[in-house]
């Protein structure tokens, strides 16, 4: 992977991070976007450049339409091209059907559904042959396990369709397109000791939470060699929780 260039949206933190981090250790340089955690970025720039490749931190965020789109073109012209999207960025949204109001509905597409498609409209005409988006969707678009989920399941169920329309409109390029699915992950938004922590735990079948290491250890199989023949796939990293 030496001398190509992967973008992570929301890569300040957590799974984000974590990918950015394993991207660099498998050769790429990674530009990550944050919205509001800059020192945290900028901690995630400092070992990707610990680690012999080079990093940079831009500011976007996925659920304003400019900055979605825009934050392609700065990763191309901080570090000269891109060669994999990883569209991770995203909000969360749980709670009553009724208590949504039509703001909120508004804001969570923007981000979770919108921001993905304006990244990979951007994206589609610089990626080279060979190409990769990969994109973070979640367990709850494969299984919703009680009620409160309905507005973020919404969102990344949108895309698995958006991912599969990808592969077909990028294929005959050479580009492939998947999406990871997480299950309850050990992160500051969904810490393994939270109040719901064991309830997550306990729909999975290994009996526990994952950590950001594991989701990023599948992306980055994604966007190297060995998935070259992999293209409008969906992969759960969720410890048996739709099984």
């Amino acid at each position: 992977m030496d001398g190509k260039v992967a973008l992570v949206t929301g890569g300040s933190r957590g799974i984000g991070a974590a990918t950015a981090l394993r991207l660099a250790e498998d050769g790429f340089d990674v530009v990550v976007s944050y919205v509001h955690g800059k020192e945290a970025a900028e901690e995630v720039v400092r070992r990707i450049g610990a680690l012999g490749r080079r990093g940079a931190a831009v500011r976007a965020d996925a659920a304003d339409a400019a900055e979605a789109a825009g934050v392609v073109s700065a990763a191309v012209d901080r570090l000269g091209r891109l060669d994999v999207l990883v569209n991770n960025a995203g909000v969360g949204a749980l709670g009553p059907l009724e208590a949504h109001a039509p703001q909120d509905v508004d804001r969570v597409l923007a981000a979770n559904v919108r921001g993905v498609y304006l990244a990979a409209q951007a994206a589609a005409p610089v990626l080279p042959e060979g190409g990769r988006i990969i994109t973070v969707g979640s367990c709850m678009a494969q299984r919703v396990p009680g009620p409160g989920g309905t507005l973020y399941a919404m969102s990344k169920a949108a895309l698995i369709g958006l991912t599969k329309a990808l592969a077909r409109e990028l294929g005959g390029r050479g580009i492939t397109a998947n999406i990871v699915h997480p299950g309850p992950i050990d992160t500051d938004m969904n810490p393994a000791d939270g109040p719901s922590a064991s309830w997550q735990a306990s729909m999975t079948a290994l009996g526990r939470y994952g950590t950001a290491a594991e989701v990023a250890g599948t992306v980055a199989h994604l966007a190297g060699p060995d998935a070259v023949y992999v293209t409008g796939a969906e992969f759960a990293i969720d410890g048996g929780f739709a099984a």
